[in-house]
């Protein structure tokens, strides 16, 4: 990966937050492989993406095809679709970087924090990919409608969370490149802190009439000793 960009896979991907993350990191250079239950909408959703982004390297399958081919698989599906599409690429993830996207957001009380007997979306990731897989989670906290928003400076950091440093350190790249500014979150066991925002975020969004809210971390690195 360090003498070129890796392929991210973005199972999933036709979806709106999906379709936003392959939008920025297509414009940022990186080949970007959509992954979709049905192989005909993620190749849809390939080429009108690259009518947008003109030479940029792009390609649709199913969500197995998909992790099959890439470096970095970005999983971005509902929470009810979340157990069949990790079973679904188990064995294409295994030794790969994993970025679980997923929150587990229960209709239609989405605003109140539901949190699976694992504790979280990426750490149940982790356990039923196993060891060998570098499960990461992040982006829980971005407004899809921003992402695909060209013109919107997206206010609102990242927090990635993963059990490896070096694979949190591929992810923050990503969040770079997409043109946020991202931290390193802790461990997978953390990963319940961002899912759990994303409900307070929605609960927000109604009282206040936000488009999108979102979270900044405060303080200069290295500012103390």
């Amino acid at each position: 990966m360090a003498d070129s960009k890796p392929f991210i896979s973005i199972l999933g991907g036709t979806g709106a937050l999906g379709a936003g993350l392959a939008l920025r990191w297509a414009i940022a250079g990186y080949p970007v492989i959509i992954g979709s239950r049905a192989a005909d909408r993620a190749a849809d959703s390939a080429k009108a993406l690259v009518e947008r982004v003109p030479g940029s390297t792009v390609s649709g399958y199913d969500n197995a095809e998909a992790a099959t081919r890439g470096d970095i698989v970005v999983m971005t599906v509902p929470w009810d679709n979340h157990g069949p599409t990790i079973e679904a690429v188990k064995d294409a993830v295994q030794g790969k970087i994993f970025v679980d996207v997923t929150v587990p957001l229960v209709p239609p009380r989405v605003s109140r924090v539901h949190l699976p007997p694992e504790g979280s979306a990426g750490k149940t990731s982790q356990v039923l990919l196993g060891e060998n897989v570098q499960v990461t989670s992040a982006f829980h906290n971005i407004a899809a409608a921003h992402l695909q928003d060209l013109e919107h400076e997206i206010d609102s950091d990242v927090l990635v969370f993963g059990d490896k440093k070096a694979a949190r350190e591929e992810v923050l790249k990503l969040v770079d490149a997409a043109g946020m500014k991202g931290w390193h979150g802790g461990p997978i066991d953390n990963s319940v802190v961002g899912e759990a925002l994303t409900s307070m975020l929605i609960h927000i969004n109604r009282n206040y009439k936000i488009g999108g809210a979102g979270i900044r971390i405060t303080g200069t690195p290295g500012e103390t000793e």
